[in-house]
This record gives C-alpha cells, sequence and structure tokens, in this order.
C-alpha cells in the first residue's frame, strides 16, 4: 500500500498522481505504514488478569503444598507431642507385659492401643508419617527394643526419633532421625 503525502489517502498501487487529489507522486512514492492502532486498556487487563489467574492455580494446585513458619512449628511441635503419647503408651504396654513391647501398631490393645492410634493420626494429619519398629526378639521371644520414627510429609523440616530409652532426638536432614542424633 502506498499513501499519497498531500491527502494521506491509501493507493493500491503506485501512481506518478494521486487520483484523489491530483498531487504528483513522482519520486516520492513510498510504502505507507497503517497507523498504530490504540491501545485497548480494557484488553490489557484481562489478559493480565488471565496470566495472573493460571500462574496462581499452578501454584496452588501442582506445586506441593509448604507451609513454612508458624504453620511448621506448630506441626513439629504436635509431632513431638505425638512421639512422646505413643512412647508413653508403648511404655504402659511394656509394664504390663513384663518390659516387652509390642510386634506392631496393631498388636496394642485397649486403652494403650487407643492412644497409639490416636497419636499416629494427630501426627498424621500434621504432615507426618510414624515409622514404628521393633529389634529382633531376644532368647525369650520378647521384644525389648523398639525405634518410632516421625518423617515429615507434606511440611515440616524435622525428622524425630524415639527408642525404648525414652529420649527424643531430630535432625534437620534429609534422613531418618537415628539414636547418634542430638536429643531436643
Amino acid at each position: 500500500m502506498y499513501t499519497c503525502r498531500e491527502c494521506e489517502r491509501e493507493l493500491n498501487q503506485a501512481t506518478e498522481v494521486c487520483p484523489y487529489c491530483g498531487t504528483d507522486l513522482s519520486g516520492d512514492a513510498q510504502a505507507g505504514e497503517a497507523p498504530p492502532k490504540k491501545t485497548n486498556w480494557i484488553a490489557v487487563v484481562i489478559r493480565y488478569a488471565i496470566l495472573l489467574g493460571a500462574i496462581w492455580g499452578f501454584m496452588w494446585y501442582v506445586v506441593p503444598e509448604r507451609r513454612g513458619g508458624e504453620a511448621a512449628a506448630q506441626a513439629e511441635e504436635r509431632a513431638i507431642r505425638a512421639l512422646r503419647d505413643a512412647g508413653a503408651s508403648l511404655a504402659v504396654y511394656a509394664d504390663a507385659q513384663g518390659g516387652s513391647f509390642p510386634p506392631s501398631i496393631e498388636a496394642l490393645s485397649g486403652a494403650s492401643g487407643e492412644r497409639m492410634k490416636q497419636a499416629a493420626q494427630t501426627a498424621l494429619a500434621e504432615g507426618y508419617q510414624l515409622e514404628y519398629t521393633v529389634r529382633p526378639a531376644d532368647a525369650s521371644g520378647a521384644y525389648r527394643q523398639y525405634t518410632l520414627l516421625a518423617r515429615p510429609r507434606n511440611w515440616g523440616y524435622r525428622n524425630f526419633y524415639l527408642d525404648e530409652t525414652g529420649v527424643l532426638r531430630a535432625t534437620r536432614e534429609n534422613r531418618p532421625a537415628s539414636a547418634q542424633d542430638p536429643p531436643l
């Protein structure tokens, strides 16, 4: 497209004379640029709102939930409380069984069993998984040693360890806590 420099009308072809105003266009004919369109601010705002909504949706649904600060501290406190409750339930069971711990959580019965299961559910609701394991039985068939771990699932930063000694230990490393970690 070409534009007449006098009347500023668009011409379909390069000619020497403008058919509308008769201006001599010889040597000056140049391709005209379409005038820039005015920015439609409403469309721009809507596009950015959609973009931000898509980013927010991605962050909300795709990225795993990681709560920090106070929420993580509360989750860790509840996991510690759940470990202590579970340890107390295991100690009550061991006292009743002559020092032998149960081979699994399911073997617990009565008030101790309910308390242990409630502690495990509380820890799980707060983002921690309780893992109970017993060491091999001694010659009499009694389980004298156990480990109870609390591992973070959704949030929380520390791993916790409790054994038959009753000493609660923790680590911030990405591994299960062990007896070599510092006590709380």
